[in-house]
């Protein structure tokens, strides 16, 4: 690259604005957060009161539709005791018109139901005809109004969950004769519907503190503790609980479901029952925070303007640029040159690159040699384990077992095939026989390879595997290779130890960790034991190409394998995945390289 001096006008340009007016727009900024903090303290106590008003205002009118709704059906029962024909229908027992009659006055009164038992407590005329019929005489609904002589009010508990409301009282002939008794169910669920349409969360405790009616259904049944210390909670307590904490940075009434809400409280008239409501505060910070665009649209506007001013100074200088842009297409062309030049040279370090990648497939090609005999040897050996047995088996008349070690054999022999295709196939190396497959499976295959070598040497293998699939994207067979190549290690490093012992723990987490253990002597030079053609072993007994076939293909899969001697002895090699997602396409997916 050419130096080119840089013209005056352009530093003038680079010192941007002048320190002054760097001072202006600080102030103004700091006026404008000051402005915007104090009103945001007081709009927001002003519209928090003005909400919280309506919200008594409107937990006042709810109480009051409670209580008027008590109070209109509170009669009911009492004229019913006093109608002249549910009096003969108890005495004569002819309820043929009851039901007719009580279905018409649930019209006119509007109770939720209307239900005539007779003296045994068998309903005997009902709103519901679903009950008619029905033996109520266990009821403590029924006990209790034979026992009283004016009306009573229970709370009841449904089996569907929520609370019915009734009255209830004795229809009698005399002082002393009781002929039935008449129970009218109050219709809050109906106000309790009604709550549902509004963004407060609205519940009803009794003097015990327990919630009978609520918008929530889930709440019912619960103290109010217990209610607010639940989760997730749906329709309208969701629309409660869109809180924005205020940047005054006030506390809420109360929390639910780690969100602040202002609770509002009414009395009600009846038993000592009282009526809570949970308000959002989304009103308030909508209104706050209009009048605050309004007031920073302001100071933007302010801000602009001043910007405006200072642009004026960069017009002036465009007379400038002008005259220097002869300067600049002059630059621009030696650029150009220099540019060609070296598209140039990169032509020619392409074409240097390409004879180097020929010459590395040429080099690669006498490490195959050796490469074959390596893989091949170790199912070579495993055949000849299996005929062996098998020939035994067959002295012995064991047809079925010896089958078994013929079906091992022909597997081996896939393998061999895959193993040679594999290797041949060197220069596309590459994921075109990936699959999603459990890692899992690829350590029982192996163990089931090296079977015949661990019963032989009698290594005890502890195996840790998680009970959910292990999923990678990888080749089995190469994957299988690998874990191979790495027992085969850990069987010929415990030849000296009495009770040799190999531990192989499969984990997953944000990636899968394969871990093979042993207790044998360590590795000595642990730095090269990844390189090619090294080994510790006699002549004969490997050629130093296991372990750097094994990186390569976890490489591939764009995983790493690393190894550490165990400060109790014995060494360690950790071979790390990465994880496939439950929800992944296999066909998308290509390894991604593991950080080092």
């Amino acid at each position: 690259m050419i130096d080119e001096p840089v013209p005056a006008s352009v530093g003038a340009l680079r010192s941007g604005m002048p320190a002054w007016g760097k001072a202006v727009v600080g102030l103004l900024l700091v006026i404008a957060a000051a402005v915007v903090w104090v009103l945001d303290d007081w709009l927001s106590a002003s519209f928090t009161e003005t909400t919280r008003n309506r919200a008594e205002l409107r937990l006042v009118l709810y109480a009051g539709n409670i209580e008027a709704e008590l109070q209109r059906t509170q009669v009911v029962p009492i004229l019913l005791a006093r109608d002249p024909l549910l009096r003969d229908a108890l005495e004569n027992g002819n309820y043929t018109s009851v039901t007719q009659l009580l279905i018409g006055l649930q019209d006119d009164v509007g109770a939720a139901s209307i239900e005539l038992l007779d003296i045994s407590g068998r309903v005997v005329g009902a709103t519901d005809r679903v009950r008619l019929g029905m033996m109520r005489s266990s009821d403590t609904l029924f006990v209790d109004a034979r026992r009283a002589n004016d009306t009573i009010f229970a709370v009841q508990a449904r089996d569907s969950g929520g609370f019915g409301f009734f009255y209830a009282r004795t229809i009698r002939a005399g002082p002393q004769n009781i002929l039935g008794v008449v129970i009218v169910e109050v219709d809050l669920a109906r106000l309790e519907r009604a709550w549902s349409g509004f963004a407060d969360a609205v519940v009803l405790l009794d003097s015990e503190g327990r919630i009978i009616l609520s918008t929530e259904p889930r709440w019912r049944g619960r103290s109010e503790a217990e209610a607010l210390s639940l989760h997730g909670a749906p329709s309208a307590i969701e629309r409660a609980l869109r809180y924005t904490a205020d940047l005054a940075g006030r506390g809420p009434d109360t929390f639910l479901s780690s969100e602040a809400v202002l609770r509002s409280e009414a009395r009600v008239r009846h038993r000592g029952w009282r009526l809570v409501s949970y308000t959002t505060y989304d009103g308030v910070r909508e209104k706050v925070n209009g009048v605050l665009a309004l007031v920073i649209m302001g100071f933007a506007l302010l801000l602009a303007a001043v910007f405006y001013l200072f642009s004026r100074r960069a017009w002036s200088q465009s007379a400038v640029f002008e005259r220097e842009s002869v300067e600049l297409r002059q630059l621009n062309l030696r650029l150009q040159r220099e540019v060609a030049a070296r598209e140039k040279v990169q032509q020619e370090l392409s074409v240097a690159e390409q004879t180097l990648v020929q010459s590395s497939k040429l080099a690669v090609l006498g490490e195959m040699s050796a490469a074959v005999s390596h893989e091949l040897n170790q199912p070579l050996a495993a055949m000849k384990t299996y005929l062996a047995g098998a020939r035994l088996l067959l002295n012995r008349r064991r047809g079925e077992e010896a089958l078994v070690s013929f079906q091992r054999i022909d597997d081996l022999i896939d393998r061999m095939g895959a193993i040679t295709r594999q290797l041949k196939s060197f220069a596309r190396k590459g994921g075109d026989a990936f699959a999603p497959l459990d890692l899992r499976d690829c350590v029982t295959e192996a163990l089931a390879m090296m079977e015949p070598r661990l019963r032989e040497r009698r290594v005890l293998v502890v195996r840790t595997l998680p009970k959910e699939p292990v999923m990678v994207m990888g080749d089995s067979l190469r994957l299988e290779q690998v874990l191979i190549n790495l027992m085969r290690n850990a069987v010929d490093a415990t030849q000296a130890v009495n009770a040799p012992q190999i531990d192989i723990v499969l984990t997953q987490g944000d990636t899968v960790t394969l871990t093979i253990r042993d207790n044998g002597s360590g590795i000595a030079d642990i730095d090269h034991v990844f390189e090619p053609f090294h080994t510790t072993k006699t002549a004969g007994e490997g050629v130093g190409l296991g372990l750097a076939i094994s990186s390569g293909i976890v490489a591939d899969h764009g995983g790493r394998l690393t190894a550490l001697n165990l400060p109790d002895g014995g060494a360690a090699f950790e071979m790390a995945l990465p994880l496939l997602a439950r929800d992944t396409d296999p066909a998308s997916v290509t390894p991604a390289r593991l950080s080092a």
